[in-house]
């Protein structure tokens, strides 16, 4: 979720830990692509004059705030999540498509926090006939919590991958515990998902 450009170390929406996951992360995601299972990136972009903005970065969006913006390369997923380059087709996820970016992974737009509002997350999960989520990314406190919930409402299994997720804290570890939430490591799970 989110793992986009300007969300690494030194760029304009700086996510603290979100670049020191990524090796976690592209632990799993490698697992996945070797094992042909689906996967999934959530982006945010924002169009240039703020109409698709969320109210708290409305404002400085509209006064120029370079961050997630539609064709900008801050919007484009971290290169170092894949083994080759990757562009995102603004255009196409603005108007609520999913965008293949390669063999069984897909990239989706959401307007808000959540990853299952106003998108076609849960169509394109119904047809792969998925039951079990695992969640990755940029700002656990946000949009990954906030999907996480979302999920779990609509009776997902869950796990979190937690030293693959920025912004992690210890009573959020608590509360995805609470709600039946799977902790692992970026380790365990890439286990897991090469011994299926």
């Amino acid at each position: 979720i989110d793992t986009q450009c300007d969300t690494l170390d030194g760029h304009p929406l700086e996510i603290p830990g979100t670049s020191a996951a990524l090796p976690q992360m592209r632990l799993v995601l490698d697992a996945f692509r070797q094992m042909g299972l689906p996967i999934v990136h959530i982006v945010r972009i924002y169009q240039r004059d703020g109409a698709n903005v969320d109210l708290c970065r409305r404002q400085a969006v509209e006064q120029g705030a370079q961050i997630l913006l539609e064709g900008s390369p801050g919007c484009q997923l971290a290169g170092a999540l894949f083994p080759q380059d990757i562009r995102l087709d603004p255009a196409l996820l603005l108007a609520g498509q999913v965008q293949e970016i390669g063999g069984h992974e897909m990239a989706i737009y959401k307007p808000r926090w959540g990853a299952f509002y106003r998108t076609p997350l849960q169509d394109h999960l119904a047809g792969l006939r998925v039951d079990t989520l695992v969640f990755m990314g940029c700002n656990y406190p946000n949009c990954p919590r906030t999907s996480i919930y979302q999920a779990s409402e609509r009776d997902f299994r869950i796990v979190l991958v937690e030293d693959a997720i920025s912004g992690l804290y210890p009573r959020g570890r608590q509360e995805m515990l609470n709600i039946g939430v799977v902790l692992a490591t970026a380790q365990k799970v890439r286990q897991a998902v090469l011994a299926c």
